[in-house]
């Protein structure tokens, strides 16, 4: 898996001239952004901010947590049209797609023939025959266009960007700037809403285990305006945006894998702990001959490291011998202390295994595999079912 080496890592800025950015793409909310000193990375060739001048990453954490903070990602919505997308669809995802009504969202996981894994992402049924794909950083479009050969279904780039507000005051800022709740939105749900006189997709997802919603910004609509609409409908509690480094620490306490990180082309869903997402009981889908005859085992686990921060790329010991790696890693603010994911070399070692893993400060320190998320369990939260708002140390 090919990451930064946790000291240095390479990211995008804003600098005078003309060229040379061609295979990148702003989002509508980029010029928004620049006054907080954004520092980007690329996600799908999308700008997304990891980070600005103006905020600290525990201070974009603690707003995500108290109240609520957005996000303009860099997900990729693709557009699905036509009376064999449900067919297509279904054959390129491990889940039955045929079980999503219109209306609500599913949870689309793509494999290649051998069973690694493509992509992840959320897919939205609008309408029976219109459904968007907003799919996390990798090479999808290409690959659905192909084995939508001969099939009535129109593959698209609408020129789409999401957006996610994330926090336990999300709903609240919504029903602000909606002038109420729309019936119905629940968990996975999809709306369409009025922001200021422009009207908007919105979904109840996102990427943190936070109670929260996404928007999605469309070529006809005003972003500036749309943004000044939920900024002051957010102004109460301070509603600002955030970086990626601050999000990343609570994907990571949430046990969300990041695509092309966490798990690769070489990565089965039963190792990245995603079997749960894989149905052989419906019809035939890519992959599925592989996944048949695969290994149920897991290889993806959090690390709880008391005394230092896991390092991305960093080797973790079993026993003194190299047994996996470091993807993901973070001082968690709430919990106090280390956190991370691992993608151990076999399903051999999992929850409660102690581990020596590489640090920050290039110390092999005593960690432990976990069970993820590290807290919240049964994800209430997300879902509206558990009010959990941390006092900040």
């Amino acid at each position: 898996m090919r990451c930064s080496d946790g000291e240095m890592r390479d990211l995008v800025t804003s600098q005078p001239g003309a060229g040379w950015d061609y295979a990148q793409t702003r989002h509508p909310y980029h010029m928004i952004e620049r006054p907080l000193g954004p520092h980007y990375c690329l996600y799908n060739r999308r700008h997304m901010a990891v980070r600005f001048d103006a905020q600290s990453v525990e201070d974009g954490y603690w707003m995500l947590r108290q109240k609520a903070a957005v996000l303009h990602t860099g997900e990729l919505p693709l557009q699905f049209k036509g009376p064999d997308a449900e067919r297509l669809l279904d054959r390129l995802f491990t889940k039955d797609i045929t079980k999503v009504r219109p209306g609500r969202c599913g949870y689309g996981l793509a494999c290649y023939e051998d069973g690694g894994l493509i992509v992840d992402g959320v897919l939205l049924r609008l309408e029976p025959d219109l459904f968007w794909y907003a799919q996390a950083d990798g090479d999808f479009y290409s690959w659905a266009r192909a084995h939508g050969a001969g099939m009535d279904v129109e593959i698209s780039d609408p020129d789409i960007f999401a957006s996610q507000v994330q926090g336990p005051e999300a709903l609240n800022i919504l029903a602000a700037a909606a002038g109420g709740l729309p019936d119905g939105f629940t968990y996975f749900g999809i709306a369409r809403v009025d922001l200021g006189g422009q009207e908007v997709v919105i979904t109840r997802t996102g990427y943190t285990n936070e109670l929260g919603w996404e928007f999605y910004t469309e070529p006809q609509h005003d972003a500036e305006a749309l943004w000044a609409h939920i900024k002051a409908a957010g102004a109460y509690c301070g509603l600002d945006m955030f970086g990626l480094d601050s999000m990343n620490i609570r994907r990571i306490e949430a046990g969300i894998l990041n695509a092309g990180s966490d798990f690769d082309l070489h990565t089965t869903p039963f190792e990245a702990g995603l079997g749960r997402f894989v149905d052989f009981d419906k019809g035939d889908f890519i992959g599925k001959a592989a996944l048949v005859a695969a290994e149920r085992g897991c290889r993806s686990w959090g690390i709880k490291c008391v005394e230092g921060e896991p390092l991305i790329g960093a080797v973790l010991e079993v026993d003194g011998d190299a047994a996996g790696v470091v993807t993901a890693g973070a001082v968690s603010p709430y919990l106090g202390h280390g956190i991370g994911i691992a993608l151990m070399d076999s399903a051999a070692h999992g929850p409660g295994t102690s581990v020596r893993v590489g640090c920050r400060d290039g110390v092999m320190r005593e960690g432990a595999l976990v069970e993820m998320p590290f807290y919240d369990k049964e994800c209430l939260i997300p879902r509206g079912k558990l009010v959990d708002v941390p006092v900040r140390a």
